[in-house]
């Protein structure tokens, strides 16, 4: 290989995004009315979600058109560069015949992946006329990204922000309001969900499945106003398989295909954005690569969760999605990687998981950690705290193939940059990051209370 990176001239980069539900050997179960169990219809989706948003969610055709005024916004950093982790593969002393690439999402203004969906998400709202958005984050990389994407097309935006990364990342607050967007504390008095839930518990950190049922309630109480969110449904997913139809073409570039393709492990729009496209080729051209989603020990749905008809919110405003999940009603440890704190996983993905199609690991916080600073040591980027649990699969692959005598290509999605995350860093330097056990009476309930429909 005569280059460390690869980027794609604009010429050849990809017009279409792509859903994984036209080749899914079985196909997701229908979202449900809480109150009728019936399969939910496009109506009662249009008044919650952005009209083409709805049609792309039910949509089973292979391929959608990505608009030129899309386009236009993706070039702004698009073609994300592909990159050979050499200096890595040096530190792990890896032989030749062990290569560990990493797509680089965190280039976007945002410094995320996110963008990849906040920009088409926001651009349908303004194309159907709306001018009111809400919706929820984490971490702060997706509300970064969406307070983004509502100010490129002139949207007003309301995000609620777990509470304890509202605290632990003051300044993914300030990037969200230095674009427009007024941001909240999750759970916060601006809602009943939110009131509620502080009358139980004052000090309560929240969650995304409150801050999810914040947002939704705020729409639901604003006819004007729709709800996006930034991971979970498949038309965020197909967005983000811009990220997987790039690294093929760079792969081939390269003269190379991977064994392995890994992602960390929330909802799923990280994981599907980078593995579907490949996933694709597993499915209809008999390729055999390996796929891992890397989830954190202490919120382990794909691990240790159930399949089952869950809401995707606290309050149970949402309807009833099938996936495997912790109970709506879990409470996810305050650990650093705020975007992977959330109870349950995208229609897709769980059936994609319930069929064998790829495979799941779970890593604690403190080895997550440790890999990030490897990485930054050796790459010179500070990963995400999201993006450490992609890092730390990849490692652990790559010694495992080592100590198997084995050649193995790995490929890992850095979903984002960590700069705004420096606290992570300062108390896994300091000795003062721990790792949180989850024992199975916790799982068993929130699990057990849920209404078994499958």
């Amino acid at each position: 290989m005569k280059t460390k990176k690869i980027v794609l001239p604009d010429s050849e980069l990809p017009r279409q995004w792509y859903n994984i539900v036209a080749d899914m050997p079985t196909k997701p179960l229908p979202l449900l009315h809480p109150g009728t169990k019936e399969p939910v219809t496009k109506e009662l989706m249009n008044r919650i979600f952005v009209e083409e948003l709805v049609n792309q969610e039910m949509s089973e055709e292979r391929y959608i058109d990505i608009p030129d005024e899309v386009q236009d916004k993706y070039k702004i950093w698009r073609c994300t560069p592909m990159v050979r982790a050499t200096e890595l593969e040096k530190a792990l002393d890896l032989p030749a015949g062990i290569k560990i690439y990493f797509k680089n999402e965190s280039v976007s203004p945002a410094g995320s992946h996110k963008p990849n969906s906040a920009v088409p998400q926001a651009y349908y709202a303004a194309k159907q006329g709306l001018n009111r958005m809400t919706t929820e984050t984490g971490g702060g990389q997706w509300g970064s990204a969406m307070a983004m994407a509502a100010e490129m097309f002139g949207l007003d935006l309301r995000i609620y922000m777990v509470k304890v990364s509202y605290e632990q990342k003051p300044y993914r607050k300030l990037m969200m309001n230095t674009w427009g967007a007024d941001v909240f504390a999750s759970p916060s008095d601006t809602t009943d969900a939110g009131r509620a839930i502080l009358a139980a518990n004052p000090n309560d950190g929240g969650s995304l499945g409150t801050a999810i049922s914040e947002a939704v309630e705020m729409v639901m109480k604003n006819p004007d106003a729709r709800y996006c969110l930034g991971s979970v449904m498949n038309h965020v997913i197909l967005h983000q398989t811009i990220i997987g139809e790039e690294s093929m073409r760079q792969l081939e570039m390269a003269g190379d295909y991977p064994d392995v393709v890994i992602g960390c492990f929330g909802g799923g729009s990280n994981f599907g954005g980078i593995a579907y496209p490949f996933l694709r080729e597993n499915l209809v051209n008999g390729r055999k690569t390996r796929l891992i989603a890397a989830e954190p020990t202490c919120c382990p749905k794909l691990t240790r969760g159930e399949f089952q008809y869950d809401f995707g919110d606290v309050a149970g405003f949402t309807p009833l999605i099938p996936m495997f999940t912790l109970g709506h009603g879990f409470h996810p440890a305050d650990i650093h990687a705020g975007g992977l704190r959330y109870h349950g996983a995208g229609t897709t993905a769980s059936q994609l998981l319930r069929d064998g199609l790829f495979e799941a690991v779970d890593i604690d916080q403190v080895e997550s950690l440790a890999a990030g600073v490897l990485f930054a040591k050796t790459e010179g980027i500070i990963p995400a705290p999201e993006s450490t649990h992609a890092i730390c699969a990849a490692i652990n692959e790559a010694q495992a193939a080592k100590e198997a005598g084995e050649e193995r290509t790995i490929l890992f999605n850095l979903s984002g940059h960590g700069v705004i995350d420096l606290y992570a860093y300062e108390q896994y330097l300091s000795g003062a990051l721990k790792n949180y056990e989850l024992s199975d009476a916790e799982i068993a309930k929130t699990v057990s209370v849920l209404e078994k429909l499958v």
